[in-house]
């Protein structure tokens, strides 16, 4: 502020300010006059009261070349204001920080944004800056115009600031709807107010016909892929930042556990697994689809190493994402111009509340995120058999998986990696079947005795309808089923598996994903 100040001043600007930007200023060693100078009253009421007066709004919004605007200046001695600089209080971040609700009260700027929207409607004849990013345009628009500034650049910088007004007002009823302790807050307000900010314009977006953006909320300390430091390669696509997304989701799943490797296509998991070392886990998730796995997103839960970049290279990958990233690594990457190598830090929550939102015809649909979770303890086991210690920890990891993948979802697991996925179908015993047909594929690409769904547990994503899907699941080889249960036909479901020898349990929750 202390910079664009002496531009303006040297350019002939009369500076006026308040509080701790006047001091700044001062301390810079410029001259500048209070708006207690201006308006007669001094600042009150610990500093609520000190812009909201005819003086300061009167000098905004008066029309220049309105004769009675004019005379009603000279009558109450108003002098017209022309350039208006305003940094909100710092809201969203007084609430990032964990501060107290008097606080975040007093952190509700209410003078600035009054200035803001003034000036913004009069901007036929005012400027407004809302945005730091734009000082050195406003300096460079001057300069160009004799120290004035274009009615096309007011238009632009009054749009701006009208959004961050409306930004600013979400983000204050968004905490009162949702996270005030004092308040009723509820999921689903009455009226929703959503404030993105554009992170970037995408070449394209799903097919090449389509126009894109990705917007990020104004959240101090989001953690996801938009706020990866990418490290090489070509832009970020629609496609890549969905997918990578996907990928990114899960691998959130097992932060803190041994390492893992998610391979994502097309916004499902083609494979994962979880190993001793990141290389092996890498070439057991790999094992379950290679082919699907060509052109793929890949996401780990721990840094990535030289031994796993190596064998990634070794096929077409689009991106990597990681918590981090050796040194080694990217020496290896560097080698793939065009493989995009994004670094994430912190990976996301996986239990996160939050909204999520799909758009239809007319209107938005928005649910809470899908953030539920089982653990063993919740499981119910309806079979004659119970699942051994080894099925019980594949199933989970098979349920973790599936709660990922495209309904209608069936994902046979074995020793903590994927042996088959089935993603999307319109019946669940086809997925059943496409899942073991890629198991048997892989199985003839490795030269395996069998697929990997010979002992393997099944997980799906909501109850079987009919006990077929599950014959399916057996005549694949899976020995054991986890599934939500709830279904009519249970008690025939339950039947068959005990015919077949199944260990089932019952987790009491789906995860639909349309």
């Amino acid at each position: 502020m202390a910079e664009l100040g002496a531009a303006l001043a040297a350019r002939g600007v009369e500076l006026v300010s308040t509080g701790g930007t006047a001091k700044a200023l001062r301390d810079a060693g410029l001259a500048v006059k209070d708006v207690a100078d201006l308006t007669g009253f001094p600042e009150m009421m610990d500093g609520r009261v000190k812009t909201l007066h005819p003086t300061v709004h009167g000098g905004l919004l008066a029309l220049r070349d309105n004769p009675e605007h004019v005379a009603a200046m000279q009558a109450h001695g108003i002098g017209a204001i022309d350039l208006v600089v305003v940094n909100l209080y710092p809201f969203e971040a007084t609430v990032a920080k964990g501060a107290s609700r008097a606080e975040i009260i007093e952190n509700i700027d209410i003078g600035g944004p009054s200035m803001v929207r003034s000036a913004a409607k009069n901007h036929g004849f005012v400027t407004i800056l809302t945005d730091p990013a734009d000082y050195a345009t406003l300096v460079a628009e001057m300069d160009a115009n004799g120290g004035a500034t274009t009615q096309a650049f007011r238009t632009r910088m009054a749009g701006k600031a009208y959004a961050r007004t409306a930004a600013y007002d979400s983000a204050i009823a968004s905490w009162f709807a949702f996270a005030d302790p004092a308040g009723e807050t509820t999921p689903f307000p009455d009226t929703l107010p959503i404030a993105l900010k554009r992170a970037d314009t995408l070449r394209y977006g799903e097919n090449p016909h389509q126009a894109a953006a990705i917007y990020v909320p104004q959240v101090v300390g989001a953690a996801g892929v938009p706020q990866a430091k990418q490290l090489q390669g070509k832009e970020l696509s629609y496609n890549n930042l969905n997918d990578a997304d996907a990928a990114l989701e899960l691998a959130a799943e097992f932060a803190g556990q041994e390492p893992a490797v998610v391979i994502v296509k097309h916004a499902n998991p083609c494979g994962v697994a979880q190993g001793a070392s990141l290389l092996s886990a890498w070439e057991a998730a790999l094992a379950c689809d290679s082919v699907s796995a060509f052109g793929g997103i890949v996401a780990v839960n721990t840094e990535l190493d030289a031994a796993t970049a190596e064998a990634i290279s070794a096929i077409f990958t689009e991106v990597v994402i990681a918590p981090s990233v050796s040194a080694e690594a990217r020496e290896i990457f560097a080698k793939k111009k065009n493989l995009r190598l994004l670094e994430c830090g912190a990976l996301p929550d996986p239990r996160r509340g939050g909204l999520a939102l799909k758009t239809i015809a007319g209107g938005v649909l928005i649910q809470s995120r899908d953030n539920g979770a089982i653990s063993a303890d919740d499981l119910k086991v309806v079979t004659k058999r119970a699942p051994t210690e080894q099925e019980l920890k594949d199933c989970l990891f098979a349920w973790t998986v599936a709660r990922h993948v495209k309904s209608n979802a069936i994902v046979y697991a074995r020793d903590g990696a994927t042996a088959g996925i089935g993603a999307g179908q319109m019946n669940r015993r086809d997925s059943a079947r496409i899942a073991a047909i890629k198991a048997a594929e892989a199985a003839e690409t490795y030269g395996w005795p069998a697929p990997r769904t010979r002992g393997s547990a099944v997980a799906s994503d909501a109850f079987f309808p009919f006990a077929d899907g599950l014959l399916a699941a057996a005549e694949a080889g899976a020995t054991a089923v986890i599934q939500p249960g709830g279904s009519i036909r249970d008690d025939e479901v339950i039947a068959a598996a005990d015919e077949a020898g199944l260990a089932m349990v019952f987790t009491g929750m789906r995860h639909f994903r349309h």
